[in-house]
C-alpha cells in the first residue's frame, strides 16, 4: 500500500494571507478589506467614497498581490511544525488557487519557510484535481484541508471517501464563518488539526 496523502490548500490554512492582503490594499491603494467576512470582492471599499471595489477590479488587485507581495505572507501558527510531523508519514501536495504564473512566486516563497512540498494551482473546485491525485498516487489515505466551504463541497461530490477538515487560520474571520456542511471536522488550529490528520490517515491506511 502506498503512503497517505495531505492535500493541504495554502491562504489561511498554512500561510496568513487575508491580514497582508488588506494591509497591501490600505498602503497602496486607499482600500479597507474588512476581516470579518469570507468574501474577498465585497469585502473591499474604497475609502474615498465608501463604494465597493467591482470583482472585475478586485480580481487584478488579487493577482497583483500574489505577484509582488506574497514574501508579506507569514506562516500560521504551528503550521509548518505540523506538515514536518505529517510528513514523515505521508505525502504532501499544496493545492493553491492562484494563477500559474504565480507558482514560482509560491513554491520560493514556501521553500523559504521550510515548507518543501509538492505545489499545484488550480482554478474552481478542488474535486476533481484531488481525484487526479489520488489516482496518480494510489495513497492509503487522503485528507483534504482548506478554508473555504465550496472546495469542500467540490471534494465530497468528486472523492467522497477522503478525509475533510475545514480550517480558518485567520483568527479574525473564523468566527464569522460557519463550519462547511460537507467536512469531516472543523478546526482552526494546526496543534488539533495535526492530531486530527494523523489519526485519519492512520486509521484509514489500517483499514
Amino acid at each position: 500500500m502506498n503512503r497517505p496523502l495531505l492535500v493541504t490548500d495554502c491562504d489561511e490554512v498554512l500561510l496568513h494571507m487575508a491580514s497582508h492582503f488588506g494591509a497591501w490594499l490600505d498602503e497602496a491603494h486607499g482600500i479597507d478589506f474588512a476581516l470579518d467576512r469570507h468574501d474577498t470582492f465585497n469585502a473591499m471599499t474604497r475609502r474615498a467614497d465608501g463604494s465597493t471595489v467591482p470583482a472585475e477590479e478586485a480580481w487584478p488587485l488579487l493577482d497583483a498581490f500574489f505577484q509582488t507581495e506574497m514574501h508579506r505572507q507569514t506562516p500560521v501558527p504551528h503550521a509548518i511544525e505540523a506538515l514536518g510531523e505529517i510528513a514523515e508519514h505521508a505525502d504532501i501536495v499544496v493545492l493553491t488557487n492562484i494563477g500559474e504564473h504565480c507558482r514560482p512566486h509560491r513554491m520560493a516563497h514556501l521553500e523559504s519557510l521550510g515548507i518543501r512540498h509538492r505545489v499545484l494551482c488550480n482554478s474552481g473546485g478542488k474535486g476533481r484535481p484531488v481525484v487526479r491525485l489520488i489516482e496518480e498516487l494510489r495513497p492509503g489515505a487522503t485528507v483534504f484541508v482548506d478554508d473555504l466551504a465550496v472546495h469542500h463541497e467540490s471534494v465530497a461530490k468528486h472523492a467522497p471517501d477522503v478525509w475533510r477538515l475545514h480550517l480558518v487560520a485567520e483568527p479574525r474571520m473564523a468566527p464569522h464563518i460557519p463550519a462547511a456542511p460537507h467536512a469531516h471536522a472543523r478546526i482552526d488550529d494546526w496543534v488539533s488539526a495535526k492530531t486530527w490528520v494523523l489519526d485519519r490517515l492512520a486509521a484509514r491506511a489500517a483499514a
